[in-house]
């Protein structure tokens, strides 16, 4: 008489392959296909809590906050400098839903920078502006202009 098995019920490769591939907690190094990477904590395979995000085509390199695969919170992007040959601070401050939001600084050139209110990636508040040749404003700001209460204060 033959032996029979009972066949065990098996679940596809690609599923335990996805269970062990679930990121949560520190990570080191995870590259993208692309060759982005990223070092910092995850939470449901998303960026979540500090890290840092290295994008490969452009050289930016963000540290910071990330909220559900999002920068969120405190951060810092900076580009590459070519004269320098380092990375240059471009913005440093608060970010919501992956857009500059809230207090922040932002490097338009050696000598020129606004600091001040941010809403949805737009000087949007309070602010100051220094301009390279030595001017400032100072006031209010609506969709990245100046607009409403200010002062400009120019070098003569």
């Amino acid at each position: 008489m033959p032996i029979s098995k009972c066949l065990q019920k098996s679940e596809p490769l690609w599923k335990g392959w996805d269970r062990k591939a679930q990121k949560n907690g520190l990570r080191h190094q995870v590259y993208a296909v692309n060759g982005d990477c990223y070092v910092g904590e995850w939470k449901d395979n998303m960026k979540h809590g500090k890290g840092t995000q290295i994008w490969k085509k452009k050289g930016a390199i963000y540290e910071g906050d990330w909220k559900f695969g999002k920068r969120d919170g405190y951060g810092t992007l900076s580009f590459p400098d070519q004269e320098m040959g380092k990375h240059r601070k471009v913005y440093s401050g608060w970010w919501k839903d992956d857009k500059k939001s809230g207090y922040g600084i932002q490097f338009f050139g050696p000598k020129e920078y606004y600091e001040g209110e941010w809403c949805g990636n737009q000087r949007s508040g309070w602010g100051r502006m220094y301009y390279s040749n030595g001017d400032t404003y100072e006031g209010q700001w609506l969709n990245d202009k100046p607009h409403g209460e200010g002062m400009l204060r120019q070098i003569l």
